[in-house]
């Protein structure tokens, strides 16, 4: 017998059956020490050791027009990283400070 991957999109995901749905809120309620994860191996030290996080991970980017002072955008362009990256970095950093 022939293995064979299927691929779904959000739209064509089969939906949970209400059974699913309620062993899934089942789960969720519960501690994660208590939950049984016997039947899945743990890695190994090799395996994480050659994770690599957000490898197929590519977030979706929007175009936008902003106006910046004359200062600014050559200051963003100066460093090492493209000016769009560090521009994304200071979005995070405000997020954080709740600006």
């Amino acid at each position: 017998m022939r293995n064979r991957t299927v691929s779904h999109t959000t739209e064509s995901a089969p939906r949970p059956t209400p059974e699913r749905l309620a062993e899934l809120v089942r789960l969720d309620a519960m501690p994660d020490d208590q939950i049984d994860t016997g039947d899945m191996p743990e890695l190994t030290a090799a395996q994480l050791a050659d994770m690599e996080r957000g490898r197929f991970y590519r977030p979706i980017e929007q175009q936008i027009t902003a106006r910046l002072d004359a200062d600014v955008l050559p200051w963003l362009k100066a460093g090492r990283q493209d000016s769009q990256s560090r521009m994304n970095t200071i979005r995070a950093m405000l997020a954080d400070r709740g600006g």
